[in-house]
């Protein structure tokens, strides 16, 4: 196995179990634990892993109503407008995108009142032009990861 493909199956296997130990990491890819610890902390360090956080549901703790928010702003203003947003405690997602709008925020709500206040707060910006909210009825998928691909020639 290359030492690329030991990182790429180092992040598959913490993406089947982030909290799995250097341990079984070691085990599971026939590696010392002291060659995972070093390939985790330069992944770390490279900002290629970026922590480790449990996949909540907030769907299952009352948070039932998610937005899509599309906002057209006015162009030296984007990036403070998109940091406004990552600062909302409710945003999960924030997109600056191009296309009709600028942004494109995903928020979750415990309820359309909930939403409805914090859109309404969000409109009061003067740099914003123009937004346009969308429900989510359904969820099909949603915060999923993918394995990584691994270089079989080698």
């Amino acid at each position: 196995m290359t030492y690329e493909n030991l990182d790429r199956e180092l992040v598959n296997a913490l993406l089947g179990d982030g909290r799995a130990s250097l341990r079984s990491l070691g085990e599971d890819l026939d590696v010392s634990v002291t060659t995972v610890s070093n390939h985790l902390s330069d992944l770390e360090d490279d900002g290629i892993i970026n922590g480790y956080t449990p996949k909540v549901d907030y769907g299952a703790l009352g948070y039932d109503v998610t937005a899509i928010i599309q906002l057209k702003v006015e162009g030296s203003s984007l990036p403070d407008v998109t940091e406004s947003l990552k600062n909302h405690k409710q945003m999960v997602s924030v997109y600056e995108v191009t296309g009709d709008y600028d942004i494109i925020a995903i928020g979750k709500f415990s309820d359309t009142d909930g939403m409805n206040a914090q859109i309404k707060e969000l409109l009061t910006d003067p740099e914003i032009k123009e937004s346009n909210t969308s429900v989510v009825l359904n969820t099909a998928s949603e915060n999923e990861q993918f394995d990584l691909d691994l270089d079989l020639d080698e």
